[in-house]
């Protein structure tokens, strides 16, 4: 009987953890739609800024390129910025929740949505 009291404790101690976990993935995921990456292309001369979620949250282009004879040029250099920048704030998403859940003892490689 008191075996079965001992699996209580430990299911209680599990929802708690669980709640414990909640409430740091609630603020992990008001952190990172605060942290902005900037991503460039062109050697800095189009840069693109987007969150950790993945929403692009601006363009910067350097004047010194717009030549109307280079318009395809300049389309392709915001493109390169924004999938560099989007690289970007994948990586620092993933490193963040790997902060968050290290020590979880979760399975290796297990992706959690951010």
């Amino acid at each position: 009987m008191f075996k079965k009291m001992g699996q209580l404790g430990d299911l209680a101690d599990l929802m708690t953890k669980a709640k414990e976990f909640q409430a740091r993935m609630e603020e992990m995921q008001e952190e990172l739609s605060g942290i902005v990456v900037t991503g460039e292309s062109g050697a800095g001369l189009v840069k693109a800024s987007v969150t950790v979620k993945g929403e692009l949250v601006g363009v910067e282009i350097d004047p010194k390129i717009f030549h109307p004879d280079e318009k395809e040029m300049v389309e392709d250099l915001i493109l390169a910025a924004v999938k560099n920048a989007q690289a970007k704030a994948t990586a620092r998403g993933e490193m963040e929740m790997q902060k968050l859940t290290q020590g979880l003892g979760l399975p290796e490689g297990i992706k959690l949505p951010f």
